[in-house]
């Protein structure tokens, strides 16, 4: 028996979907990206979603929005993917990596207020695997050492009493932490809707952000959230900021150049290009009907797993517990008191059942591209432990309940013979 590791779910609806946004006549950014971004600001709770090319090109929008370039820091977990770290670099400012709490996928919150100067404005938090961060303490952390943060003038960043908190959100689009959505926890959450999320548009992205007193949320309000800022900004202007920034820094867009007669436009800054087409935000509408069922399909998998693999020798990433209700993105597992060679031999092994596997994440200091910026993984061991015993499961709303007992029997299998063998 085959199993692919995270094939998309596309159904006979989002061919349909597709279909008739290509016979509309409109597949570029238009009516059905309008209308993918109010039913995802209803999904999060928030007021606005701009809907963008991918997470990559969200985080760097609100990298831009807050006015952060060269000078400036921006901390980020050594247990992620490069897309949260080289959108840093992109705007010009510096990667300030932390290592990982002991035994956790989630940076050492503990350890962030030294990492915190005057130069930082933003720490961008990654979800893996589709849990949430605990954001309570990392707001608490940040609110301690309050006073280093130091705003420049004349940016977005004055509406902060604090560093800013983007959060990477690639995996965690219908989750919640403590009752409150993705989306609506976060200053600005970046979501990723790639071919391997559990909701895909093929290639895409959005960006929202929470709600500020003043535009429906309470003066002073505070928890898991962290406090609201003392200074509003506009929810319709920042989206529009983000508008210029996906489409050149054009004010019109083609809908609106469509309209008879209003042809006329004007660009204000030169700026870039990431939009999301209507193709693509039709596959995400379609996509998006059928997600209460998708979520509930990968809580059920995921209990399966729980209920049917060896407690005393792996252990699973837990994503629903008293603190939040995870998307089940991933199913990061760990081999217990293993190493690298015991975790990949036991890959291999998987393989040859037919059964792909991966690790989430290689830490960033391990990869050439932030050794040459001079991080050096020794620096982040418990990111390295965290790493080194790591292996994902398939998890998908394709798989079948034979197909998931198969991999219960086939991980059964595949560690007997790594004991075995003696790697």
């Amino acid at each position: 028996m085959r199993v692919e590791f995270s094939p998309p779910d596309i159904t006979e609806a989002e061919v349909q979907a597709v279909a008739d946004a290509l016979r509309s006549g409109w597949i570029t950014t238009g009516p059905r990206v309008a209308r993918f971004e109010q039913e995802l600001a209803s999904w999060c709770g928030t007021s606005r979603v701009a809907c963008l090319s991918s997470a990559t090109a969200a985080l760097e929008c609100a990298l831009h929005l807050l006015g952060i370039g060269p000078g400036d820091e921006v901390i980020t977990s050594a247990y992620t993917y490069t897309a949260s770290a080289s959108v840093i670099c992109h705007v010009g400012a510096t990667p300030v990596l932390v290592d990982t709490a002991p035994g956790s996928y989630e940076m050492d919150y503990e350890a962030l207020a030294a990492h915190v100067s005057t130069r930082t404005k933003a720490v961008i938090p990654v979800d893996v695997g589709g849990v949430m961060c605990d954001y309570g303490a990392l707001f608490a952390a940040l609110d301690a050492v309050r006073g280093r943060f130091a705003p420049t003038s004349g940016t977005l960043q004055e509406a902060f009493d604090r560093v800013v908190v983007i959060a990477d959100g690639a995996h965690s689009f219908g989750a919640s932490c403590q009752g409150r959505p993705s989306g609506a926890v976060a200053d600005l959450t970046a979501f990723s809707f790639h071919a391997v999320k559990n909701l895909t548009t093929a290639e895409g992205g959005a960006l929202t952000w929470r709600t500020r007193a003043g535009s429906g949320a309470a003066d002073g309000a505070t928890g898991a959230g962290g406090p609201v800022p003392a200074d509003d900004f506009d929810s319709d202007e920042l989206y529009h900021q983000v508008r210029l920034l996906a489409l050149h820094g054009q004010d019109k867009d083609a809908l609106a150049k469509s309209r008879q007669g209003a042809w006329e436009y004007d660009v204000l800054a030169p700026l870039y290009k990431c939009n999301m087409t209507d193709i693509a935000a039709a596959l995400g509408l379609a996509q998006l009907e059928r997600y209460p069922a998708l979520l509930a399909r990968r809580r059920t998998i995921l209990k399966q797993y729980r209920e049917s693999l060896p407690q005393d020798t792996l252990e699973l990433l837990p994503h629903y517990t008293e603190k939040g209700t995870s998307s089940g993105h991933l199913c990061l597992t760990r081999l217990t008191g293993r190493d690298e060679a015991f975790r990949n031999r036991f890959i291999e092994r998987m393989a040859a059942r037919e059964v792909a596997c991966n690790v989430h994440y290689k830490p960033l200091p391990l990869l050439t591209a932030y050794r040459r910026l001079g991080f050096d993984i020794r620096d982040f061991p418990h990111a390295f432990a965290q790493y080194a015993n790591e292996v994902t499961l398939p998890l998908h709303t394709a798989l079948t309940d034979a197909q998931v007992a198969y991999v219960v029997a086939s991980v059964e299998a595949s560690y007997r013979e790594c004991v075995r063998s003696g790697v």
